[in-house]
C-alpha cells in the first residue's frame, strides 16, 4: 500500500541526488550494493547493542538507495535483468539484517526470548511473503493481491517504532515499548498477507487450469524455482 503513494513522492525528491550520482560516474548498481552494506551495517552493529535510535538512523540514511538507484536506471534508460535480480535478492539481505538484528538484541541484552521468536518470524515471514508473488508468477499467474503488510510496510512500522523506542536512553519513559508492539504488528500482518497471497494463487491457479481444460490445451507450469519478488521494471525499487 505505501509503495503506491510513498514511492512518487520520494522519486521526486530523490531525482535531483540521483542525477548528480550520474553525472559523478556512479552506476545503479553501485548504489544498490553500498546502500544494503550501509543498512546491514546499521542493523547488526547498533540493533545488538540496543541502540535503536542511532541505528535506525544510520539504516535510514542507506535505505533510501533503494529508490536511487532505479531512479538512475530510469534516467539512464536502462533495464536489465541482473539489475532486477540484485536489487530484489539484496532487498532480502536488508530485510533480513534487520530483523536478524532484532533477534540477536532479544536473545542477548533484551532478554526477551518470546520476542526474540517473534523477530525471527518477521524475518521469515517477510522473505516467504515476496517468495510467494514471486513464485505465483513465475508458474504465469498475475497474483493480482497486494496484502496487508508489504515491504515498505514492514519497514516503516518496524524502523519508525525501533526509532522511537531508542529513545528510551534519552529520557523519555515507556517509550521503549513501541517496538515490542511493532515487531507483533508485523508479524500478525506478514501473516495475514501471506495467507492471502497464498489464497490468491490457489484461486487464480484454478482458474487457470479450468480455461485450459476448456480450451484443450494442458497447463502451462514451469518448475524454476525462484527467490526474489517481482522483477524491478527500468530499475525501479523495492520488492514487496
Amino acid at each position: 500500500m505505501l509503495n503506491k503513494y510513498a514511492r512518487a513522492f520520494f522519486t521526486r525528491v530523490l531525482t535531483p541526488f540521483a542525477s548528480f550520482l550520474i553525472r559523478r560516474g556512479v552506476s545503479p548498481d553501485t548504489v544498490t550494493l553500498l546502500g544494503t552494506a550501509g543498512v546491514v551495517a546499521g542493523a547488526l552493529v547498533f540493533y545488538p547493542m540496543g541502540e535503536f535510535f542511532w541505528g535506525t538512523v544510520v539504516i535510514t540514511l542507506f535505505v533510501f538507495s533503494d529508490l536511487v538507484d532505479g531512479n538512475m536506471a530510469r534516467q539512464l534508460g536502462r533495464s536489465s535483468r541482473w539489475g532486477a535480480f540484485l536489487d530484489s535478492t539484496l532487498d532480502r539481505v536488508a530485510d533480513g539484517a534487520i530483523f536478524g538484528g532484532f533477534a540477536l538484541w532479544y536473545a542477548g541484552g533484551g532478554d526477551d526470548i518470546a520476542l526474540c521468536a517473534v523477530s525471527i518470524f518477521c524475518l521469515a515471514s517477510g522473505q516467504v511473503v515476496s517468495y510467494t508473488k514471486a513464485r505465483g508468477e513465475s508458474i504465469g499467474l498475475p497474483v493480482a493481491v497486494n496484502g496487508l503488510v508489504e515491504r515498505a510496510e514492514r519497514l516503516v512500522i518496524s524502523l519508525v517504532a525501533a526509532g522511537l523506542a531508542g529513545l528510551h536512553k534519552f529520557g523519555v519513559p515507556g517509550i521503549q515499548y513501541l517496538l515490542p508492539v511493532a515487531l507483533w504488528i508485523v508479524a500478525v500482518g506478514s501473516l495475514v498477507t501471506l495467507i492471502q497471497r497464498v489464497v490468491t494463487v490457489r484461486r487464480e491457479s484454478a482458474e487457470a487450469e479450468e480455461a485450459a481444460a476448456r480450451s484443450g490445451a494442458g497447463p502451462d507450469t514451469p518448475g524454476t524455482d525462484v527467490a526474489g519478488d517481482q522483477p524491478r521494471q527500468q530499475g525501479s525499487g523495492a520488492a514487496k
